[in-house]
């Protein structure tokens, strides 16, 4: 177990996303994956209020409703670190305070809990004074519905904005931080994000580690990623860089004899800053090569391969 930040959430290092239930595994198969996960001493999990909202015929939540769902069946809500966001559900867009008070509410009762333990502003809304939505979070948590406090998406500015107001007055402070960063995707979260977590003690959970499934080493070709159902966002990182980094993952897995997606993780996972990268598995067959990176321990050498040929990527962004 690892701690996040300066909370007393202690986590297993790797956060089991909740971005396929409701979507690419349907309800059996997402409790598969949550019994599975959680038996393998996994009890780290991440939702949000938005998810599946896209999915045509869904109307936002379905990921909180099975997850709920789950812990109704499965009796296992105290066991697991719980984080959701709020921000991007059709019903409660946006961080105005009433807004995030209704949609905390509704969260709650997807889940079937009475407590979010990490509770992110999933992306920045501009238009509402930032000290107005930092004491809406505040007064979740005074109010006990919100143990802890997450930042996802937003600017290096606006997280010292944030950090400002609420050392300022007094509001509960962020303990945790979501940027996208992974292999092929360093910037801007090593030179601008990763300064502002050592700097305000957050624990920073990575999203899209394996870049949408690009470093699990399955497109090698164009035709490859064409074909794949998240062909516009795995072919950002579709380049003669990026291939040269999965080459060098391949290698390092055939030593170890273990997956490429393994190595993958096992590298973001000791990167300084990150707490827990968070990785999805559509089925359970998918878990065992995420979990795995928990138990491998890239030498020194092998990180600096990694690093060098990493670093001639091209930042993708957020």
């Amino acid at each position: 177990m690892t701690r996040i930040g300066d909370s007393t959430l202690d986590v297993y290092p790797l956060n089991l996303g909740g971005n396929t239930f409701g979507w690419t595994s349907d309800a059996d198969t997402s409790f598969a994956v949550l019994d599975d996960f959680v038996a393998a001493g996994g009890n780290f999990i991440d939702t949000s209020d938005s998810y599946m909202a896209s999915i045509p015929g869904n109307t936002g939540g379905e990921s909180e409703t099975i997850l709920g769902q789950w812990f109704s069946k499965a009796g296992r809500r105290e066991d697991v670190v719980l984080a959701t966001k709020v921000s991007r559900h059709p019903e409660f867009l946006g961080l105005a305070p009433d807004n995030i008070a209704r949609a905390a509410e509704a969260s709650l009762r997807r889940l079937q809990t009475d407590r979010i333990d990490l509770y992110y502003a999933h992306y920045d809304d501009p238009d509402v004074p930032l000290g107005e939505t930092l004491g809406a979070f505040d007064a979740l948590v005074k109010a006990g519905k919100v143990r802890y406090l997450g930042i996802s998406n937003y600017s290096p500015e606006r997280i010292a904005e944030w950090m400002a107001i609420a050392e300022a007055n007094g509001f509960a402070k962020p303990v945790a931080l979501q940027p996208h960063y992974s292999l092929v995707a360093r910037e801007p979260f090593e030179a601008q994000l990763r300064p502002l977590a050592e700097k305000h003690s957050l624990g920073v959970m990575p999203y899209w580690a394996l870049a949408s499934g690009f470093l699990t080493g399955k497109y090698r070709t164009q035709e490859d990623v064409d074909a794949a159902a998240r062909s516009k966002i795995v072919d950002r990182y579709f380049s003669t860089e990026g291939l040269a980094v999965v080459d060098v993952l391949a290698d390092i897995a055939e030593a170890h004899e273990v997956a490429i997606a393994t190595v993958a993780i096992a590298w973001t996972r000791q990167q300084p800053t990150i707490v827990a990268p968070i990785v999805s598995a559509r089925i359970p067959d998918q878990l065992g090569a995420l979990l795995a990176s928990v138990d491998l321990t890239l030498s020194a050498t092998e990180l600096e391969r990694l690093d060098t040929v990493s670093a001639e990527v091209t930042a993708v962004g957020g």
